[in-house]
């Protein structure tokens, strides 16, 4: 059996399109049973967050703000 550092070599080796193919077969390869439900769910939040932001409820954060938080945090 090969090592994850020799997959990991023979995978780097491919050819692009060979290496995106790869790529999206192993990130489907770990979706849970339940991956559609959550994406309908989440599809169902993202509509409910536009509709808010569309009647004013809510205000948009500029990405720069949003980014400088998280750097915040991510020091403390």
């Amino acid at each position: 059996m090969k090592t994850l550092e020799e997959v990991e070599h023979d995978a780097l080796d491919l050819p692009v399109a060979s290496r995106v193919l790869l790529a999206e077969q192993l990130l489907e390869s770990l979706d849970r049973p339940d991956q559609k439900r959550l994406e309908t769910l989440w599809a169902a939040e993202i509509e409910q967050r536009l509709r808010r932001y569309e009647r004013g409820e809510t205000k948009a954060i500029p990405g720069e703000e949003v980014f400088r938080r998280i750097r915040a945090r991510a020091r403390r």
